[in-house]
């Protein structure tokens, strides 16, 4: 069988959009029209013929690139595609005929296994002074020096406006207009795999954005019976929910096709309501890996949920999901709220380092317990799923963007808790992620920003973010959303790279890479041994696979901790201290070398991470 290389060549599970080659189609799903028409950029109209199921097509003999065209229902008022794949002049303008066709360097690209993952996040308006795609392959090398492997970028879906974080997305198959639309972001994708970098694309299949949603104009896209904190939910399983299934699968399959993508992260699945025997995530899964199968590559879906809920990521044989990966917040949250004593909204139900410690063992912190925030019972332990499951993170977007100022780690704790806090995610099992900037302690706030048309709905943001905030001690007035500024403050510094301390931090971080792929066959096989206890504040990390050893003390106390007869047998040579003075620490306490059948006494710098190694088959 010959391998797709292209989304056009699928028509057979093609049903939304326009194909533009060396002919046009155009489709459209628009149950409840009795007619349907397109029309053109210059003004001429082509009827479309009733399919089945919903569906209206209309053919072109001739390639239409480039043409601007609406879809006029029943006779009357003419709106964008749905699935446009440009929208040249916004949210409110007319969908752009856009051939995709492109000459891909990649051809020999598989994508790294999940464990390899190493996932940089970013936002491409604020990632770069310019804001755009083509910016940031300017920036390619730098990641690749890093050593990160894949390159996870928040949603470009078009949105209203030059700066959103993206989640107000409206037409979920173009590429942001004023981040340089489709063929930038394919060059771009190119240009990551040429390097060694998977791309992860942000996608949001819960909502879609109030501003230029005309999605109700062809169809029932959306259903009452349930309510999210957007507004009306998706119809994923109410009648007429298959042609709205098919069109957020296809656009899954379109990002994974056209654009060469890797992996697709899904925004708030706790947000997406489906009472169906056969789920919507699920048959999004068989989907997505059915395609890259016949592609070749590795595609994965990994899965943002706030419950706790391991199905999620469980074999379909085991009744699950079968989803590869989802984002651990427990890990984060309780890793945090030690490190800042901030206790306050849901950082209420964390804070102590028995938490940590659990995170690392069990996954999940919440696997049950009574959560004082949520007030009731919360999670489920996650049985017999592997750790690189798990994506963890000490900042990503939502938790540094909402925080009321947007405050990054770096700007809340000192120097020796920024290094601690990367050890304990860099040498987790765990699948790490880092968010733009981290890496060097950038400072710049990442703040909630809009640039949105209407003032009603200019005004709605204002009151929900200060209504957001409410359950937290935070005292002042949020950012205006709405303000240039507020958007501008968030761009990073780049030159801080050439001064202290952020240099040294950038080091360490490409130490601590550069330790995790070297130790990677210890820290993530199934078989490993791993052991995982509190003493005295600090987490001690034993894991063990053939003949090789790994001990990692994570002290999250304030003052040093002495550990007598902690050491196990063996040979133990330091592999990385963050107390270091080569990190700009106070010094290293503990000895470059250790015998384990001397049973010595290890001093631990505060708010310190130490990893030795037993390496014999290294």
């Amino acid at each position: 069988m010959q391998a797709v290389t292209s989304f056009s060549d699928m028509s057979p599970k093609f049903r939304h959009g326009v194909v533009c080659n060396a002919s046009t189609t155009f489709r459209v799903w628009a149950p409840g029209a009795t007619r349907m028409d397109v029309k053109l950029g210059n003004g001429s109209v082509l009827p479309m013929t009733a399919a089945e199921e919903g569906y209206w097509v209309a053919s072109a003999g001739a390639s239409l690139n480039g043409e601007d065209y609406r879809f006029i229902v029943d006779g009357s008022s003419a709106w964008p595609d749905p699935a446009s794949r440009f929208q040249p002049e916004g949210v409110h303008g007319p969908s752009r005929v856009t051939d995709l066709a492109f000459a891909w360097s990649d051809r020999n690209w598989i994508g790294p296994k999940l464990e390899e993952y190493i996932t940089y996040e970013l936002h491409t308006g604020t990632f770069t002074p310019d804001g755009t795609l083509a910016a940031i392959m300017e920036r390619i090398g730098y990641l690749r020096d890093l050593g990160v492997t894949a390159v996870e970028f928040m949603p470009l879906a078009q949105f209203p406006g030059r700066r959103n974080w993206g989640y107000d997305g409206v037409y979920p198959f173009a590429v942001q207009n004023s981040y340089g639309g489709p063929r930038a972001l394919q060059q771009l994708v190119d240009a990551c795999h040429q390097n060694g970098l998977a791309v992860v694309l942000d996608v949001v299949y819960n909502h879609l954005g109030p501003e230029g949603n005309y999605f109700g104009e062809f169809g029932p896209y959306f259903s009452d019976r349930y309510r999210t904190p957007w507004g009306s939910a998706i119809n994923f399983d109410a009648p007429y929910s298959d042609g709205v299934r098919r069109f957020f699968i296809e656009n899954a399959l379109y990002w994974i096709s056209e654009f060469h993508i890797d992996a697709l992260r899904l925004d708030a699945v706790h947000g997406i309501f489906d009472q169906s025997a056969y789920p919507f995530l699920e048959e999004l899964g068989d989907e997505v890996h059915a395609l890259g199968t016949e592609l070749g590559r590795n595609a994965y879906l990994i899965a943002e949920s706030n419950l706790n809920a391991p199905h999620l990521i469980q074999a379909k044989a085991r009744g699950g999901y079968g989803l590869d990966a989802q984002w651990n917040d427990d890990f984060h949250h309780a890793l945090r709220t030690v490190l800042t004593g901030d206790r306050s909204g849901y950082y209420q139900d964390f804070g102590s380092v028995d938490q940590i410690g659990k995170a690392w063992r069990d996954g999940f912190v919440y696997t049950g317990e009574y959560s004082k925030f949520r007030k009731r019972r919360h999670g489920r332990a996650i049985p017999e799923v592997h750790s690189s499951r798990l994506v963890v993170f000490s900042g990503n977007h939502d938790q540094v963007g909402n925080r009321m100022l947007g405050e990054r780690l770096s700007s809340l704790v000192t120097l020796e808790d920024q290094k601690l806090a990367a050890g304990a995610v860099m040498l987790s099992p765990f699948l790490p992620l880092l968010f733009m900037g981290e890496e060097y302690g950038e400072t710049a706030p990442f703040q909630y920003f809009i640039e949105h048309g209407e003032p009603g709905l200019i005004d709605a943001v204002r009151r929900g973010r200060k209504e957001e905030f409410k359950s937290f001690a935070w005292e002042g007035e949020p950012p205006d959303p709405q303000a240039v500024d507020t958007f501008e403050k968030c761009k990073l510094h780049w030159s801080r790279l050439d001064q202290d301390p952020h240099r040294t931090m950038h080091e360490y971080y490409r130490s601590l890479i550069r330790l995790r792929k070297r130790i990677s066959t210890l820290l993530l096989p199934p078989t490993a041994a791993r052991e995982v206890f509190v003493l005295k504040d600090v987490v001690n990390v034993y894991v063990t696979a053939g003949k090789s050893s790994l001990w990692l003390l994570m002290n999250f106390a304030k003052g040093t901790v002495d550990l007598p007869d902690s050491c196990r047998q063996g040979r133990w040579t330091l592999l990385i201290d963050s107390s270091s003075g080569e990190w700009s620490g106070p010094g290293s306490l503990v000895p470059k070398v250790l015998e384990g059948n001397s049973r010595p006494e290890i001093r631990l710098q505060p708010r310190s991470v130490v990893l030795y190694g037993d390496l014999t088959s290294e």
